[in-house]
């Protein structure tokens, strides 16, 4: 399984719109995800050993977002024909598991993870209130395991920042993952 970077941060560069349905049974758009202070979209999945090792850091550092006015979301754009695992149904399951605070949505078109430029799991975009990109960075230092529990939460900080000043950081370590499984269309 190879593992693909993010590229660096176009800040202030818009926060596409969306509508997916999510595990919940509502449909979302990016404007119903988004808080006072800012939006934090993730590209995620079930199978992605990146992802499962960070799983419950997502959560923490969601709940605690949210108390700053930060929206949080995530979505799942892998093809599920080759990757079963990541299905609306697994998608269900691993959202009750972990008791996601934040909606959890299914792009099966994969249009939306293109129109953000998503390549990775976990990929994330944090944006400000004005749905200008701050940042486009690691959650922390973890990769297939997660980090020792000191580590410098890198994500949380940022987006503080973000809350706080409408500027994310001008150093970010990218993220690293999965790649996105795109379609064979």
């Amino acid at each position: 399984m190879a593992s693909t970077e993010t590229p660096v941060c176009d800040f202030g560069a818009p926060a596409p719109d969306f509508s997916l349905p999510g595990v919940d049974g509502k449909t979302w758009t990016r404007d119903d995800c988004k808080g006072e202070r800012g939006l934090l979209v993730m590209f995620i999945c079930n199978h992605c050993p990146y992802v499962q090792a960070v799983r419950d850091r997502l959560v923490r550092d969601a709940r605690e977002l949210a108390k700053l006015g930060i929206g949080c979301v995530a979505i799942s754009s892998n093809d599920v024909a080759d990757y079963p695992e990541d299905s609306f149904d697994h998608m269900k399951r691993v959202a009750e598991e972990f008791d996601f605070p934040f909606p959890y949505l299914y792009d099966e078109s994969q249009e939306v993870a293109k129109a953000y430029g998503a390549v990775c799991t976990p990929d994330f975009f944090g944006y400000n209130a004005d749905l200008g990109l701050q940042y486009r960075g690691r959650l922390d230092a973890s990769r297939k395991e997660a980090a020792p529990a000191d580590v410098r939460r890198d994500l949380f900080e940022s987006m503080k920042l973000v809350a706080q000043t409408g500027a994310g950081p001008k150093d970010q370590i990218p993220s690293i993952g999965c790649s996105i499984k795109w379609r064979a269309d």
